[in-house]
């Protein structure tokens, strides 16, 4: 099928996300967040988001390569094509 550009997008925003995340679970109650950012945990909703985009990618690259795979072997399945013969 050729590259894919959905899979490191994907593996990116993933990794990244998981690194935020965590940043904000354990930073969570901090002094940072009420004065900074309203006293959201801003790194773990954006954490959270990223994963979920990332985790969003990495399903469609799944389902892409899952549909090119069964498209390929229907056409295995079916053997080659007849051609229509000229009718003179």
């Amino acid at each position: 099928m050729g590259f894919d550009i959905r899979l490191p997008i994907g593996l990116m925003f993933s990794v990244f996300g998981l690194l935020v995340t965590g940043y904000g679970a354990a930073t969570r109650g901090s002094d940072m967040y009420a004065q900074h950012s309203l006293g959201i945990d801003i790194n773990l909703w954006w954490g959270m988001v990223m994963l979920l985009f990332g985790a969003g990618m990495l399903l469609l690259v799944r389902r892409a390569s899952s549909a090119a795979a069964q498209t390929a072997s229907a056409t295995a399945s079916h053997g080659a094509t007849k051609l229509p013969r000229d009718v003179h």
